[in-house]
């Protein structure tokens, strides 16, 4: 039986340390929900169609790609217009990785899914790896991360499910309120148990 790790968390928590050191050092193969996610909005495909159709031309960069600045705005302060975006999403990005898993022939793969528990896809992992750290670190990596106002960061946040549910629902759990090194030592242990 395959092992198909689903690697979650929060927001920058980490899961792309862990996932990138998977990869380099065991030689798995990440299978990454939000290049999925990017790809279901790629210019002229029948989703961004139906958000233009929602949102209008707006919503769209000169070149004809979706405006993802303008969208973390509409749905970052809207309830209801995120579980929108979310819906349309989701199905497509879990039919990907449902096909990638029947076609990727290891015995071990990983997937990242920030959003696995908010998405329903724990159907498709046999474990799950959550990476964690503190509210307040994970607050300050965001906002170094990707230049967000407090506000805009503590938004994109509390719009995912807590770390502390998260947790509760994890297999494995990867403290990553320290240092890079005893968070790939952690990695190390949960690999092979």
């Amino acid at each position: 039986m395959k092992r198909i790790i689903g690697l979650t968390g929060g927001i920058a928590t980490g899961k792309t340390t862990v996932a990138n050191y998977l990869a380099d050092a065991y030689n798995l193969p990440i299978l990454d929900a939000d290049i999925y996610a990017r790809e279901a909005v790629a210019v002229n495909s029948l989703l961004l169609q139906q958000i233009v159709k929602r949102y209008g031309e707006k919503i769209l960069l000169a070149d004809g790609s979706l405006n993802r600045q303008k969208l973390a705005e509409i749905i970052f302060n809207n309830q209801q217009e995120r579980l929108w975006i979310d819906n349309l999403i989701h199905p497509y990005v879990g039919d990907r990785l449902s096909v990638a898993i029947k076609e990727t022939a290891v015995e071990t793969l990983i997937l990242v899914v920030p959003l696995l528990f908010e998405a329903g896809m724990t159907d498709l992992v046999t474990e799950i790896w959550v990476v964690s750290c503190s509210e307040q670190q994970q607050l300050e990596r965001l906002l170094e991360r990707n230049q967000l106002t407090l506000e805009q960061a503590q938004a994109r946040i509390s719009s995912q499910m807590s770390l502390k549910q998260k947790i509760q629902k994890a297999d494995i759990v990867l403290d990553n309120s320290s240092n890079v090194e005893k968070l790939l030592q952690q990695v190390d242990i949960a690999i092979f148990r």
